[in-house]
């Protein structure tokens, strides 16, 4: 396989998430190196969907040489009581052991849309504060995402609050920018957040001005999210990396991007689509190239 030293480095901010791309695991993993990518997000399906077993997935993903931006997702774990609360906690045990598997310190857990979930802030943040307590024997770090559509937790702000409450020190906030866009929220709340407790970023846009309703917001986000410089939210975006780049974030970038159009091509085409996303973001609007001769180079880490 020929690597390009220097490509690596110009996207070295940025990866893709499994998602966005058709096929087996293996041939994702090949075709995010070819476009020069050093990272890759994972999901708990590219293990336990492998052919040859979950363990055998991972052997794939270490073999490839692609660090692992982090895993996802654990979904409704917090709020909940009783037998309900026991069962995610031993989900909760088994995704933080997939997620050391693979070499990864971040697992994503998203905002619960449970209806017997309670909608007490505080039980939420003793949940989240419990699951943080059982990620520190791994050295896994939860990142917690505002769903648009969650029941009580759906914008990044009241995710903010609730992290704070918790006051856990490898309990943060994960950003994603679709649920930013389709909630509506001001952008001008970035400048509260504490950069050192941002765990990811996950970067996607969409071909509509707005999501009217929860059940929208669903559909496009798993459905029909684009690279970032595709949709019509460009200027939004550009203003939320830039805010971040201010407030001091120095973590990765993710593609989290579902489109049933890009899982009907093929992989090379779909990868490179995110690689001419990856390269605006470093080079046209963080600006972190230096001139190299006939190459571009973003900050290295």
């Amino acid at each position: 396989m020929n690597h390009r030293p220097s490509l690596r480095q110009a996207i070295a901010d940025f990866g893709m998430d499994t998602i966005t791309l058709a096929g087996p695991l293996e041939a994702k993993l090949e075709a995010m190196q070819e476009a020069g990518f050093a990272q890759v997000m994972l999901k708990a399906n590219d293990l336990v969907g492998h052919p040859q077993g979950w363990q055998a997935a991972v052997k794939a993903v270490r073999a490839s040489g692609l660090r692992g931006t982090g895993f996802q997702v654990l979904r409704d774990f917090e709020g909940l009581s009783g037998h309900l609360h026991q069962y995610k906690v031993d989900i909760a045990k088994t995704m933080l052991e997939m997620c050391a598997a693979l070499g990864c310190d971040v697992l994503l857990a998203c905002s619960s849309t449970s209806t017997h979930a309670s909608q007490d802030l505080d039980h939420i943040a003793r949940d989240l504060r419990k699951l943080a307590m059982l990620a520190i024997p791994f050295g896994i770090r939860i990142a917690y995402e505002g769903l648009s559509w969650g029941r009580t937790v759906n914008e990044f702000t009241t995710a903010w609050d609730v992290v704070c409450r918790a006051d856990c020190p490898n309990l943060g906030i994960g950003i994603d920018s679709f649920h930013i866009l389709a909630a509506g929220t001001s952008l001008d709340a970035i400048d509260d957040l504490d950069p050192g407790k941002i765990f990811l970023v996950q970067l996607s846009d969409f071909m509509w001005q707005e999501t009217r309703t929860f059940e929208e917001r669903m559909a496009t986000a798993r459905t029909f999210r684009v690279f970032p410089g595709e949709g019509v939210h460009t200027q939004e975006l550009v203003q939320l990396v830039l805010k971040l780049d201010t407030l001091g974030y120095a973590g990765d970038y993710s593609f989290e991007v579902f489109n049933d159009d890009y899982v009907q091509m093929p992989l090379p085409m779909v990868a490179q689509r995110a690689r001419s996303s990856a390269l605006w973001l470093g080079e046209d609007v963080l600006r972190r190239s230096v001139p190299l001769p006939g190459q571009l180079k973003l900050r290295s880490r």
